[in-house]
């Protein structure tokens, strides 16, 4: 049968299966159990160096049972959005908790992270506005800003020379809403709050913080980079996921109540989507108390991230600027990182690959990431693993 145009065209996309034949395709491996510092994946043991679950509690059966009990009481769904018939009580009280924690009047939680940024952004401003953001802000910012009519203008990456120049191109009456990464999930560094914040005051702009990352590592208690700056009252809308700290699925927006009363209203992935599960709502719940009833998590997720910085700096390895638990090591090699990821997993060790679009294609890394979960054994273990996979390649001496 003779395909048709669209078919051609993406027919033409054969790099999956050119990594597939030379034995180095490393996406969407099965995992056979709980995510914890180790895992079954293909029948193969490995240790855990590629989740987001910083706080280690996506296995932890205090969570596991408030999912199970919810869904005992309210079922497996909502079967509509939170607009219409989808509104739970412990969606209402999750908001209200996550408010207070984040140090903001009201929040509003949505299905994920991702509709949370392509949802809030378009809303927040119009034709004659503008949007700005760090070039290396995650993908659903920069989807949020393709679905608004603002003039979008990007800035480098932590230049903060060159966030002053995108804000004098704009008209002074207008919404000028800066958008940026608290923590940047591939790099592992932060943000330039404080600074950001001094230029929204001069230029009278509006700051938003994507906190992905930042939630359950920064902060008191793991409030996050804003509170981590003591600038949580300087940022106008503060933004979180469940899937990362909070062990679950979903997202958040924390904001005034005059910015919240709008988005309640007016956010069409809020107001079009069927609301987060019952059991996603009541893991992330639990998640949130414990964290802030466990503060020795944090205190020993930071101190083996510690652990880890210094001995890749020791061992040789190219990290960047990180200050976090995510541990960029440099190949800048599309290739070589593939061979990297596959040659780590082989040894034990799950690591993830990031090549373009995350990042230009002279920053190609492998992201390892820590959880407060992880033993500093365990640690020492997949950096040991590491270092020889890098010397078979050529990538150390």
């Amino acid at each position: 049968m003779e395909m048709d145009l669209l078919h051609q065209r993406l027919a033409k996309y054969t790099i999956p299966q050119e990594c597939m034949a030379q034995g180095i395709y490393p996406y969407f491996r099965e995992i056979e159990g709980k995510q914890g510092t180790r895992v079954e994946m293909e029948g193969h043991k490995v240790l855990m160096f590629g989740s987001n679950a910083y706080t280690g509690l996506t296995g932890d059966e205090r969570v596991i049972e408030a999912g199970i009990a919810a869904m005992k009481q309210y079922g497996s769904g909502c079967a509509g959005s939170r607009f219409l018939n989808g509104t739970l009580d412990i969606h209402v009280q999750l908001e209200k908790e996550l408010a207070e924690f984040v140090g903001k009047d009201e929040a509003l939680c949505f299905a994920t992270g991702f509709t949370v940024n392509s949802g809030v952004i378009p809303q927040l401003v119009g034709k004659n506005d503008y949007i700005i953001c760090d070039d290396r802000d995650h993908a659903s910012i920069v989807d949020g800003r393709r679905l608004s009519f603002a003039t979008c203008l990007k800035y480098k990456h932590n230049d903060m020379e060159d966030l002053e120049r995108q804000l004098k191109k704009c008209e002074p009456d207008t919404v000028k809403l800066i958008v940026v990464d608290g923590v940047f999930s591939m790099e592992g560094d932060l943000c330039n709050l404080p600074e950001i914040i001094r230029l929204k005051k001069q230029y009278g702009a509006t700051v938003m913080v994507d906190e992905a990352h930042g939630l359950g590592v920064f902060g008191r208690d793991g409030r996050g980079v804003c509170d981590h700056f003591g600038l949580s009252d300087e940022v106008d809308l503060i933004m979180g996921t469940f899937s990362k700290s909070l062990a679950s699925i979903g997202g958040f927006i924390a904001a005034d109540k005059i910015i919240i009363n709008y988005l309640r209203h007016n956010a069409r992935t809020y107001i079009f989507s069927a609301s987060a599960t019952p059991a996603a709502t009541a893991c992330a719940r639990k998640a949130l108390h414990i964290i802030q009833e466990e503060p020795e998590r944090i205190k020993h997720l930071w101190d083996i991230t510690g652990y880890a910085l210094k001995r890749f700096r020791e061992e040789g390895f190219e990290i960047g600027a990180t200050e976090s638990p995510i541990i960029p090591l440099y190949v800048r090699d599309v290739q070589k990182t593939f061979i990297v990821t596959k040659l780590a997993f082989d040894k034990g060790v799950f690591i993830n690959p990031v090549i373009p679009p995350a990042c230009a294609p002279q920053d190609t890394l492998v992201r390892f990431a820590l959880m407060a979960s992880h033993s500093q054994e365990e640690v020492e273990q997949g950096i040991q693993i590491l270092v020889s996979v890098f010397k078979e390649i050529g990538l150390l001496k």
